[in-house]
């Protein structure tokens, strides 16, 4: 059995913005697939985003 805490065995994806990896969390369960990305940050400073 993993010890508790080990978290190099849960899925990795690369931020659209700015590549950062992020671990699967459980709050994403039913999104993961949509996940793009790492933070509201890199969503609102996405590519064709208007300024605020």
């Amino acid at each position: 059995m993993p010890a508790r805490g080990n978290k190099s065995f849960l899925p990795v994806k690369h931020c659209a913005v700015c590549g950062r990896p992020m671990v699967w969390r459980r709050r994403w369960r039913k999104t993961w697939a949509e996940v793009r990305y790492c933070s509201q940050r890199c969503r609102a400073g996405r590519a064709g985003a208007p300024p605020r």
